[in-house]
């Protein structure tokens, strides 16, 4: 993710624990002393090196390692899986505080590239990439190239985030939900129709909230994920309760056009973040200066719960975007003050190394290429396998 500032020299590392008030790059300035009012730093002495955040590793670590838990044992372990509407969850945790972390790295990657062409021209390859990578990694080993659903998740638009929380504030309340119908294939080829019946303003529930509408709008019907939330066996496949209601079987896509709104606020609060490290020099001024609005944030976020605008992943709410990015300042700022104040490493290597290689983690999993290795290589009978080498699943 690029060259990161230094965080902590290996000479305030031997002198041991820190004071808060010693700053990231051992200057005796205030902790809110400005980049831009203070003249250019010499470069590093050492051949320019320059070391990683590393609490930032440990974070995305913690979270491809949540990631991993959710994705397995999800099914196992309720409280593990995803809410089904209102609610949030463990699970429900992983995507906000990857796009938090994706805003600080886009702060410490481009802060050392002035040019604004350049910059975007790495933006725009690195975003290419990542494209690409998804079209080819979604659904495992290409299963489903000819019913792929349209990715949203396309630019990444540096905009104020109160005005696209009002935009989407504005769009989630006031637009007009009319009746909608679709279609499912049923037995012998025969198509089935539906009718939801609708006809409101402002609501959030499954049935006829704004976020569907458009993505059925925009997007198509055809093109939407198909989820399994009337599932007697919910978040499992299987049959439909007895009382399901007519919309049950119809498409959602959990990350629309509209909810991708409020992924872009999340990214850019982590963007905010990001900013305080380059403008902060001292551990104290940086911490106090993340612990303020992620506890604001969370206390806005439950007191919106309270009224009413209750937190929920599908649609994306204000406050489920307030929550998770509050959680995930508090996270940050704990791995901060442990790792790169205190120097407490030992215990969080394995995380680090997670984090560094998070995406080549994430392949493994996505394309199943991790799973098949474990259970591809056995003993004469394929239920001698790794697993049961280790003793998990013997």
């Amino acid at each position: 993710m690029g060259g990161y500032e230094l965080v902590r020299s290996d000479d305030a590392a031997a002198a041991g624990p820190p004071d808060l008030e010693l700053g990231g790059s051992g200057s005796g300035n205030g902790g809110g002393v400005s980049a831009k009012s203070r003249p250019p730093s010499s470069p590093p002495s050492q051949g320019g090196a320059r070391q990683r955040l590393v609490s930032l590793d440990v974070f995305r670590g913690i979270t491809v390692l949540l990631m991993i838990i959710v994705d397995d044992a999800g099914a196992f372990l309720p409280a593990l899986n995803h809410s089904p509407w209102d609610g949030v969850t463990i699970a429900d945790f992983v995507m906000p505080f990857f796009l938090f972390m994706v805003g600080i790295s886009l702060t410490l990657a481009y802060k050392r590239v002035p040019d604004k062409l350049e910059a975007t021209k790495k933006a725009v390859l690195r975003a290419l990439k990542l494209f690409c990578l998804g079209l080819v990694l979604q659904g495992g080993f290409f299963h489903g190239v000819r019913s792929l659903t349209f990715g949203v998740d396309i630019t990444k638009i540096r905009v104020v985030a109160l005005l696209l929380s009002t935009m989407y504030t504005v769009i989630l309340n006031g637009v007009y939900v009319p009746d909608w119908e679709y279609q499912i294939s049923g037995p012998g080829s025969t198509e089935k129709s539906f009718s939801v019946r609708c006809g409101v303003r402002g609501d959030t529930g499954p049935a006829c909230n704004a976020v569907g509408m458009l993505d059925r709008t925009i997007l198509g019907i055809d093109h939407l994920y198909r989820r399994p939330q009337c599932s007697i066996n919910y978040p499992q496949n299987g049959p439909l309760p007895p009382d399901a209601p007519s919309w049950c079987q119809a498409p959602f896509d959990p990350e629309g056009l509209l909810s991708s709104v409020m992924a872009i606020v999340t990214c850019l609060i982590g963007l905010q973040f990001g900013h305080i490290i380059i403008h902060f020099e001292k551990h104290k001024g940086r911490i106090i200066n993340w612990l303020i609005p992620s506890f604001s944030m969370l206390a806005l976020a439950f007191s919106m719960d309270f009224i009413g605008i209750r937190m929920n992943k599908p649609l994306y709410t204000i406050s489920y975007a307030l929550a998770t990015s509050g959680a995930a300042g508090l996270l940050f700022a704990g791995i901060y003050t442990l790792v790169d104040v205190y120097g407490f490493r030992k215990l969080t290597i394995p995380m680090e190394w997670m984090g560094k290689h998070a995406l080549m983690i994430y392949v493994l999993v996505a394309c199943n290429i991790l799973p098949i290795f474990i259970h591809g290589f056995y003993w004469r009978e394929p239920k001698n396998n790794l697993l049961k080498f280790i003793g998990v699943g013997a």
